[in-house]
Formats: C-alpha cells, sequence, structure tokens
C-alpha cells in the first residue's frame, strides 16, 4: 500500500492509518459534539462500541478501499447518533421507544424486590453501591436507581424532592 517490502508496509500502515483514523474520530466529535460517546442510552454504548470496532478495521486495511469504507461507515454511524439524538430531544415518543427507563431499587431504606428481581440486580450489588456513596445508613437512603445507562445513583440524605425521581419506573 505504501512501500514494498511487508514489514515496514505493515508497520506504516499500522502507524499512519490509525492516527488518520484517531483523527477523523476526533474530527467527527468535535462537529457533532461530546454526545457522540456519551453514555445516556443503549443507543450511544452501541455506537460507542462500532466506533471502536470500525477504527481497528481501518488501522488494519490493507488498500485504500478498506480503509475508506470504515471512514464512511463512522460519518454514517456519527450522523445516525447525531439524527436520533435530535429526534429524541424533540419527541417525547420517540424517546420512549429508544430509551429504556430508569427503575427505581430502593426507596425510603426499603429494597424493591420485585423491581430487583426484574433487572436481575442482586441485594449485595445494591449493598455494594450503597458503600460507594458512604451510606452509613439504610434509613438515611431515599432513593437508588438503576440509570438508563446501566449505572447506579444513590440518593441519601434527609429529604428527595420528587420531582428528581418523577421519571424513573416503579416496579410494585
Amino acid at each position: 500500500m505504501f512501500v514494498d517490502a511487508t514489514w515496514p508496509d505493515a508497520l506504516l500502515r499500522g502507524f499512519l492509518l490509525s492516527g488518520i483514523g484517531l483523527s477523523y474520530v476526533v474530527f467527527l466529535v468535535r462537529v457533532l459534539g461530546l454526545r457522540s460517546f456519551s453514555k445516556m442510552t443503549n443507543f450511544d454504548f452501541v455506537m460507542t462500541v462500532a466506533s471502536g470496532s470500525l477504527l481497528a478495521g481501518a488501522a488494519q486495511a490493507t488498500d485504500w478501499t478498506g480503509f475508506v469504507q470504515p471512514m464512511v461507515a463512522m460519518t454514517g454511524l456519527f450522523t445516525a447518533q447525531w439524527t436520533l439524538a435530535r429526534w429524541r430531544k424533540n419527541s417525547d415518543s420517540f424517546e420512549q421507544a429508544m430509551q429504556n427507563n430508569a427503575v427505581l431499587l430502593m426507596r425510603d431504606g426499603e429494597f424493591c424486590e420485585k423491581a430487583m428481581d426484574e433487572e436481575r440486580v442482586s441485594r449485595s450489588d445494591v449493598v455494594a453501591k450503597l458503600r460507594e456513596a458512604n451510606v452509613l445508613e439504610l434509613s438515611k437512603v431515599r432513593a437508588v436507581v438503576l440509570e438508563t445507562t446501566g449505572d447506579v445513583s444513590v440518593m441519601h440524605g434527609d429529604v428527595l424532592e420528587d420531582r428528581i425521581i418523577e421519571n424513573v419506573r416503579s416496579v410494585d
């Protein structure tokens, strides 16, 4: 692709194409915004994994077509992610169709066993998150939420305003 000798060509291709590909990803993120690699929805997660896979494929290309195709595919992914993010922002029904709901795993010091079973979250997983959040008393835990990103949020203290968890699904 660059030189006739096999090893020098492979080294040159690896360094040069991965550098060009990485620069292109940075360019796309600069143009389309930080949301491109956020961990906000399941689609955003897939977008991040797919981009990494395409970048790896581009870095291993043995000809220009094999390099350009992943770059075009990345452009398509970033454009689709940008478009879907716009639609989600402008349409509540589209957002509901695209995104999972956050789920309440604990409320006012009590475990929500049915929700934990449904979401396959063990009591020990929740307790570990409580320790990470420096919870000292279960009675001070106002809510534990399994977020749409897969993260677990722990809210503890004296008061929890209802609007903080108004879009969180409660399984009873």
